[in-house]
């Protein structure tokens, strides 16, 4: 007979929504596990290479859905490990949107003056700063000057890196071996491991059912460390809080699956399903033009030959950021940097018949790796991803061995995001084509669809119940104890990086959490100061044991 094991709390997920949840119910006094589906690496062990089984294949998850395919971290820390580290605050006018249902998407609660000290404290925690120009990459200053030759302003992101121990090796994606990244692996999650919090990797929750006591019961699979499709145990574990942070392609396929068990979900569960507007245009740079027109040198080389020498986003230019502008006009540009294999994958080629994926003058294209500028758009897309039947296991079926899975996400967006879309790609042409600098080109939607490495609003909070999954305490709408912290819960996209709102709404839930917990029993308080000077506590524990 298998025994049940029980705690206070558990957390699904170790992201932004899952460790902040971690610190604050440990160091407020609960006990605390959190089961993570993917493995747990420390910095020694994040590669720099894209071979099967090195880091870059075991710490992340690429899901192909049917018109959407998402990118995101599976890892302990999740996607804070593979992450740019890019975190402005979003936008006053995101709070107030209303996207195509015409009434307003983020609770009457939650404004941009509200969630400040909510941003605050994660500033405060991580920490993240504003770059200065003299930090700004090889890539970042190219765009800056592109922007301003246009007659367009940009700015330096702000970022959770340690600038002065960051080698520009570009490897960020991979995960930073380097600990110049503040990931969540240098500050909440070694400081909720220092209050007791018990972390467990490649532990994947299938669903949650509900105990006569009205505690809940999560129902677990054990992943095997190399070949993620092969179960090696499963168990179950009772809890009196459930705070589900899996991520926007996760957490509802959990939910759905849980429905037998727990009853009706509300009917967003799932449903509105945001790509944060995210578009990709790739730029082949005339070096010579670069030189001539921008006047830009470097010592001993072309005037951009650098490519590879950076940290991800430096440069965004905030333009079109612009509250006087209608909806699905607004949109942040942010140079972005791809390692080889992913960015020329998906890139297109100028072929006499139009835009290529393969063919000679792909092939020809490639040769100018080095010369490439990748810009990132975040857009006001239109909530249209829905999610089908879940899976029999997991939030997708898996591929490979690693990393590629086929999920139910289906997405087609409306003419409210193709607008978007179509605006922000001419603003990129109108940039850097002009006096010959580059040639542009979108990355193709026709091998996985569109693309997003920021999932967003499948399980979202809001006012109203007929649209939203969550109150705006994040609590489950019919389901008392169980929370939703992740990015599901951000209600639409945010026309930039959504990571800091992401922690931010994270610690807002916070005091409503504790109190629920305390309700149904928990001996918890809050109150716990940012985890800051505990980054060296996450290298002193046995992760097989904690």
């Amino acid at each position: 007979m298998t025994t049940t094991e029980r705690t206070d709390i558990v957390v699904i997920g170790s992201g932004f929504g899952g460790a902040i949840a971690a610190y604050h119910l440990a160091a407020g006094g609960a006990k605390v596990v959190v089961l993570e589906r993917g493995p747990w690496l420390s910095s020694e062990e994040f590669e720099h290479d894209f071979i099967l089984g090195s880091s870059s294949t075991r710490i992340f998850e690429f899901v192909a859905g049917r018109g959407m395919s998402v990118l995101g971290g599976n890892c302990v820390g999740g996607g804070s490990v593979v992450f740019f580290a890019t975190m402005p605050r979003a936008p006053s006018f995101v709070f107030e949107r209303q996207g195509s249902i015409g009434r307003r998407l983020f609770p009457a609660a939650i404004t941009r003056e509200t969630l400040n000290p909510w941003y605050d404290r994660v500033v405060e925690a991580l920490p993240v700063h504003r770059q200065e120009w003299s930090e700004v990459t090889y890539p970042g200053g190219l765009w800056a000057a592109a922007c301003r030759h246009a007659g367009h302003t940009a700015n330096p992101v702000p970022v959770a890196i340690d600038t002065a121990m960051c080698t520009n090796c570009n490897w960020m994606m991979a995960g930073c071996r380097f600990d110049a990244k503040r990931s969540l692996l240098m500050n909440y999650l070694p400081a909720a491991i220092s209050h007791g919090a018990q972390i467990r990797p490649l532990h994947e929750v299938q669903q949650i059912s509900r105990n006569d006591d009205g505690s809940y019961r999560v129902h677990y699979s054990v992943i095997d460390d190399e070949d993620y499709r092969v179960q090696t145990g499963s168990g179950t574990i009772d809890a009196k809080i459930i705070v589900l942070a899996a991520g926007a392609g996760a957490t509802p396929v959990i939910l759905q699956r849980s429905e037998p068990a727990l009853g009706a979900m509300p009917f967003a569960v799932g449903r509105y399903f945001s790509g944060n507007g995210e578009r990709l245009n790739t730029a082949v740079l005339n070096e010579d033009r670069v030189r001539d027109v921008l006047g830009l040198s470097r010592p001993g080389g072309k005037a951009y030959q650098a490519n590879q020498i950076g940290r991800g986003p430096s440069v965004a230019s905030w333009d079109r950021l612009d509250p006087s502008l209608p909806e699905f006009s607004r949109f942040s540009l942010e140079q972005l940097y791809f390692p080889p294999g992913l960015g020329t994958i998906l890139a297109q080629a100028a072929s006499p018949d139009g835009p290529a994926w393969f063919g000679p003058e792909k092939k020809e294209m490639l040769r100018h790796w080095t010369s490439w500028l990748t810009i990132f758009t975040m857009s006001e897309d239109d909530n249209e991803g829905v999610f089908g039947p879940p899976p029999p296991t997991g939030n997708a079926v898996r591929i490979s061995q690693q990393m590629l899975g086929q999920g139910e996400l289906a997405y087609n967006p409306t003419k409210n995001t193709l607008r978007g879309w179509a605006e922000s790609d001419a603003a990129v042409k109108d940039i850097l084509e002009r006096d010959g600098l580059a040639t542009v080109l979108p990355w193709t939607n026709e091998v996985v669809g569109s693309y997003t490495v920021h999932p967003l609003a499948s399980c979202r909070i809001g006012d109203d119940p007929a649209t939203s999954a969550l109150d705006d305490r994040h609590e489950l709408r019919n389901h008392p104890g169980i929370f939703v912290t992740d990015g599901s819960a951000v209600p639409c996209g945010l026309t930039v990086n959504p990571a800091l709102t992401i922690a931010a709404l994270a610690e807002r839930a916070m005091p409503a959490i504790v109190a629920a917990a305390s309700e149904r029993g928990v001996r918890v308080k809050y109150g716990a100061p940012a985890p800051g000077g505990v980054a060296s506590a996450i290298r002193a524990v046995d992760r097989t044991a904690a």
